[in-house]
């Protein structure tokens, strides 16, 4: 166990008490100071020493900064930072949604992941490098879907070689574990790119024709983060794929109810997460 396992252990049995029943995550304003350490998993965890992703950088801009969810990993933000660096290179400026709250934990509405500060959604509509968006258009403006998901095609009248561009420099991030991306367009570059052997991080999942969301292995300084089962190393262009756009189709061509999903609990969260959410230590 290290030093700061060992003191978060002592805080906990000297009597903090649970009180992150029900979300009180997104209540929290500013990060926990002191070293950055990950704690628990992508979806039961939280952050300490999380730092805050600039809104505006080069060839960035965030997203709905209102919701106060733009904070990660130095890991993490870094990256984004690469990113926008590699993408204004080329004239266009990275759209960034979602990172985590200010130490991470559940959030009441969006996602059931995003808890461990190793999460960040990156939107596939590019504007050119010198657009910014006014304050109240990083509020409105939608995300737009790049598939025509009843007919299990990518809608190349919306797609842009830039996007592909995002997707391939984020897979080739050595610290970035995998990628979540919609079946049809994965399945798309597929059958489009002659170089197929970055397309092992990317992994079909549902939703995700607006977005991509990038997620980063559990870094060196956090020996609490629990790591998610390895990803295989091929590039998944198979029948398993082709099994996950059928789906898509058939949802769009029969419809079932939709249950609103409940928004994730604390409940299952590390012990160690109640003082991390209970300190008044602020980052500086």
């Amino acid at each position: 166990m290290t030093t700061r396992s060992a003191a978060l252990l002592i805080l906990l049995l000297w009597g903090w008490a649970p009180a992150w029943a029900g979300n009180a995550w997104s209540r929290v304003s500013y990060p926990l100071a002191g070293p950055p350490q990950v704690i628990g998993s992508y979806a039961a965890g939280c952050i300490t020493g999380a730092v805050a992703l600039p809104l505006v950088g080069d060839g960035y801009q965030v997203m709905r900064p209102s919701r106060n969810r733009y904070y990660g990993h130095p890991l993490l933000v870094r990256l984004v930072e690469r990113l926008g660096r590699q993408t204004a290179a080329h004239g266009g400026r990275l759209l960034i949604g979602d990172l985590g709250q200010p130490r991470g934990g559940p959030m009441p509405n969006g996602h059931r992941s995003h808890q461990s500060g190793l999460d960040v959604d990156i939107w596939f509509l590019q504007p050119p490098r010198d657009r910014l968006f006014s304050r109240s258009e990083v509020e409105q403006v939608e995300m737009v879907s790049m598939v025509r998901a009843g007919d299990g095609e990518l809608n190349d009248a919306r797609w842009s070689p830039r996007y592909r561009d995002a997707l391939k420099q984020a897979a080739l991030a050595p610290e970035v574990e995998r990628i979540f991306v919609n079946p049809i367009i994965k399945q798309a570059l597929c059958a489009r790119e002659t170089d197929r052997s970055w397309l092992y991080k990317l992994r079909p999942w549902w939703g995700h024709d607006a977005h991509f969301h990038v997620r980063l292995a559990c870094p060196p300084d956090s020996d609490q983060c629990t790591s998610q089962k390895p990803i295989p190393l091929n590039d998944g262009c198979d029948t398993n794929l082709a099994s996950w756009v059928q789906d898509i189709v058939q949802s769009i061509l029969s419809p079932r109810p939709h249950r609103k999903a409940e928004p994730p609990s604390a409940d299952k969260l590390p012990a160690a997460c109640g003082f991390v959410l209970e300190s008044t230590t602020a980052q500086r």
